[in-house]
């Protein structure tokens, strides 16, 4: 037993690499690259500490060049998931029981594992496997994760040191017990730390975790199961189990022993999550925590003070970046018509010079969409946009499906900000403007946040403070993290902790002390240091 207060160091945000020509650190990442593209691998289960194969086996390929095999996974079935709810069971009673410092030491060492020698393999990984840009991959899969794995570990103090005040004679205690029941984690594609922190994240807290990853993301799966493995998770802790969510998911959702569900993905299937849960509560040994961060319409809204050079540059960054494939991405804007002429004339100018292509091309700025389905539900909006006459291309709209999946940024222009394109999401590089009269800026605040049932991200470009104030206070409601004079992506762990409401989700702030609450199940004890030995009261006399 340790004897002793035990402090995790004040943790501070991972430094972004450059990866520059001539740079040591570009020059090793492309040897990492190049060997990932040479040597495929095959990725089993982990099951209580084992690999475990199913003789399924599914391709990983690039989405940029489907020609080329990074490996095979071995796809989960509903007996797998049984087998990994009993794992998570089975280690649950020693694991909940490990001092909180030791777990933390262990989270600890997984950001050093990966701030160091397996830096290069996962974001190397994350490039091929799921098409990011160098730069794109290096503030995720590296930067991010680094950063969930270090400040989690520092606000578990703050959960913990919550304590009720005693009175005389009497001592108030509170423990933060871990759930009583495994949490089923489910992560998506297009962040490797989000996929990294879903499971960990109640791991910490002292919960065992059956984990389902997107299956379009299972290579860099793959390589934080080693790392969480090298840096001492106990078996059965952490259990991955890749494969179809609707084989997998019924099973673990309708066990007398889920304790909760930790998910990022679409609104959609978060919903029938929630209806599948809550169909019959009756059937669960407690309430299931549910937490979700799901889809989101995210707008940018420039005022016509706006600076239009850092509207430019903050747009073509928060809209088209990774493909548009971000839940914070920009999709729809709003623009003042006396800025509309030059800020489409200086969009179609800058959007002619973005580069598209492999990822081993750093030269590029954006790759390709994460598979067939996407690349069809966008190529889908974009002919939508051309064929009615509401709409206006005014950048982009071309697509090339053969050998990867390439959808082109592209700017449209709705007359109607309430036409489809304003309105749902499309989870790609398509971004629709909706020129407003100057003078209905108030109108048009209030018409961004009647729009869309989503309530994620957003920003708000202007350079007077009053219309600044106006617009954070008419969308109050509209975005779970709010952006001023800048893109609204890119949120920072231990800065802006991230999430949103309405059909946005729980907006239980991933990288936050209010994440990590959900996870623990507190327990008050009262101590009555002198208690009476008669039980008459005073006013009995």
């Amino acid at each position: 037993m340790f004897n002793g207060v035990f402090h995790v160091p004040e943790p501070i945000n991972e430094p972004i690499r450059s990866y520059a020509p001539g740079t040591r650190e570009r020059e090793t990442l492309q040897t990492e690259l190049r060997r990932q593209l040479g040597d495929p691998v095959e990725v089993p289960m982990i099951i209580g500490g084992r690999e475990v194969v199913s003789g399924d086996l599914v391709e990983i390929r690039c989405p940029h060049d489907r020609s080329q095999l990074l490996g095979r996974y071995h796809r989960a079935n509903r007996e797998h998931a049984e087998m990994a709810v009993a794992a998570a069971n089975e280690a649950r009673a020693e694991w909940s029981r490990m001092p909180w410092d030791a777990r933390a030491c262990i989270l600890l060492r997984a950001a050093e594992l990966l701030s160091g020698p397996f830096r290069d393999v996962l974001n190397a990984a994350t490039m091929l496997g799921q098409s990011k840009s160098v730069h794109q991959a290096e503030i995720d899969s590296a930067c991010e994760l680094i950063d969930f794995w270090r400040f989690n570990p520092h606000y578990i103090f703050r959960v913990y040191e919550d304590q009720p005040r005693s009175s005389a004679g009497v001592l108030n205690y509170m423990e933060h017990r871990p759930l009583e029941s495994f949490v089923f984690a489910i992560s998506p594609f297009n962040f490797t730390s989000i996929a990294g922190n879903l499971p960990t994240a109640p791991a910490l807290m002292g919960n065992t975790v059956v984990w389902k990853p997107a299956s379009s993301a299972v290579l860099s799966a793959h390589y934080i199961m080693a790392i969480l493995r090298e840096a001492g998770f106990p078996p059965g802790v952490i259990n991955m189990i890749p494969g179809p969510g609707g084989d997998l998911a019924p099973p673990i959702l309708d066990h007398y022993d889920l304790g909760g569900v930790h998910f990022t993905g679409s609104t959609e299937v978060f919903s029938s999550i929630w209806r599948a849960i809550g169909n019959d509560i009756r059937k669960y040994k407690v309430y299931p925590r549910i937490v979700g961060e799901t889809g989101g319409k995210d707008f940018i809204f420039a005022h016509p003070s706006a600076d239009l050079e850092a509207l430019v540059a903050a747009t073509i960054r928060g809209a088209f970046e990774y493909q548009g494939q971000k839940c914070s991405a920009a999709s729809r804007i709003y623009v003042p018509a006396s800025l509309w002429a030059r800020f489409s004339g200086r969009m179609r100018e800058e959007m002619a010079e973005i580069k598209q292509g492999d990822v081993c091309d750093f030269s590029n700025f954006v790759n390709a969409v994460i598979d067939r389905n996407a690349f069809q539900s966008i190529v889908g909006y974009v002919e939508h946009a051309k064929a009615d006459s509401n709409y206006d291309v005014v950048s982009g709209g071309t697509y090339d499906g053969e050998r990867g999946y390439f959808v082109t940024p592209t700017l449209v222009r709705s007359t109607d900000p309430r036409s489809r394109l304003m309105t749902e999401e499309i989870f790609g590089p398509v971004l629709t403007a909706y020129v407003y009269p100057d003078q209905e800026y108030a109108e048009t605040l209030s018409l961004c946040d009647a729009t869309s049932p989503y309530a994620l991200t957003g920003a708000i470009f202007a350079q007077d403070r009053a219309a600044i104030v106006q617009a954070q206070e008419a969308l109050r409601q509209a975005a779970g993290n709010f952006y001023v004079n800048d893109k609204p992506t890119g949120a920072v762990v231990g800065q802006q902790p991230f999430g949103g409401s309405r059909a946005s989700g729980t907006n239980d702030k991933a990288g936050s002390v209010l994440n990590l609450l959900r996870w623990v199940s507190p327990r008050t004890i009262k101590e009555n240091l002198l208690p009476p030995k008669n039980w008459r009261y005073p006013f009995l006399g």
